[in-house]
């Protein structure tokens, strides 16, 4: 069971921009083995985060708007969103250390 949370099209707004709290979003596909490879690292963020991040996974096969929106042209790409604004992004299934640095700038 994933840690983190699936958004959608039409969830996205509530879950991620309205957050009171930094939110980690992993854009994300079924076929993408990289991302199949940063999913259990996204998970560990979620459980060592829990109650600072809210973490979401959005598939980009089934909600290309998102995607569409904010520029995504490679997978998985992890962005950091604060306040309803995106403050910081990561390409690619990077290590745990580099994905919790990342994050604990904006905490």
């Amino acid at each position: 069971m994933s840690a983190a949370a699936q958004v959608t099209d039409s969830t996205f707004k509530q879950e991620v921009l309205d957050s009171d709290v930094p939110v980690l979003v992993d854009f994300w596909a079924p076929w993408c083995g990289p991302c199949r490879m940063v999913a259990p690292v996204v998970d560990e963020i979620a459980e060592q985060y829990a109650g600072q991040v809210k973490v979401v996974k959005v598939n980009t096969d089934e909600n290309p708007s998102v995607a569409t929106q904010y520029g995504i042209r490679s997978i998985p790409t992890l962005m950091i969103f604060k306040g309803g604004q995106r403050v910081d992004m990561v390409v690619g299934a990077v290590p745990k250390t580099t994905l919790a640095s990342t994050l604990e700038k904006h905490l």
